[in-house]
């Protein structure tokens, strides 16, 4: 049985390399089928659910650019990993019966629709899962800012930040034991203390426009369901 909704509307942002399993690079096909089906227990709760996906699985621009690729030229070509990424997420979920649109904020007309707001909330009225690719389309912004910029402009009531660990601590809990996790905290206090949680522009975003976010253990069969149904997983972040 599908999990009692909390949300009507949400967003949910993936990280490039939640695709690729324990590799380090590429799509494989059992952790993408893991993700869809896990979206898909979402989607059977009847929310209307937008997702963004990061590209670091194909490309990561700082760490791969090296000296010969500029700042610039490595964004975009990330924004083509995100691309990449959503149309496999597509077929997939598609595959599985539920109808997927995928937008891109990079033109491609052979391969995706163009992000087009209106567009996007109507077929997320119909009930198709909407995927926002190419970041927010220009350098220097991270997927995790696109994912903010996304949610406030559909209107969503959370943003869903899936990770590989169950909610914010401290500190790096693989790296200090004495990490601490915590249940609530406000988005001033994740600025401030730097917990990495995103980066401070998809904060600052979410904070002014009052938008909370819940960060939370992807691996976990079963959390985007209950994160949609407003169950306590991971750590909620707030205004206040």
């Amino acid at each position: 049985m599908p999990e009692a909704k909390k949300y009507s509307r949400v967003l949910l942002k993936l990280s490039g390399e939640s695709l690729c399993g324990e590799s380090e690079h590429g799509v494989k096909p059992e952790a993408l089928s893991s993700i869809v089906a896990e979206i898909k227990l979402a989607v059977d709760s009847g929310v209307q659910l937008g997702v963004v996906v990061g590209g670091g699985n194909i490309w990561r621009g700082e760490k791969d650019r090296g000296a010969a690729i500029g700042r610039v030229t490595a964004d975009y070509m990330g924004m083509l990993a995100t691309i990449m990424n959503a149309l496999a997420l597509q077929d997939a979920l598609e595959q599985l019966g539920v109808p997927t649109r995928v937008q891109t904020a990079v033109e491609i007309n052979k391969l995706a629709e163009s992000y087009i707001r209106r567009r996007a909330i109507r077929h997320l009225e119909k009930g198709r899962v909407v995927i926002f690719a190419g970041g927010t389309g220009n350098p220097y912004f991270t997927t995790d800012t696109a994912a903010a910029l996304r949610a406030v402009e559909i209107e969503a009531e959370v943003l869903l930040k899936a990770t590989k660990v169950d909610g914010v601590y401290s500190a790096d809990p693989k790296k200090d034991k004495n990490a601490v996790r915590f249940d609530t905290l406000n988005f001033m206090d994740s600025i401030q203390k730097r917990l990495k949680v995103m980066d401070t522009t998809a904060l600052t975003l979410c904070m002014e426009n009052q938008l909370p976010v819940v960060v939370f253990d992807l691996a976990v069969p079963g959390n985007i369901a209950r994160a949609v149904g407003g169950q306590k997983v991971g750590t909620l972040i707030v205004t206040e």
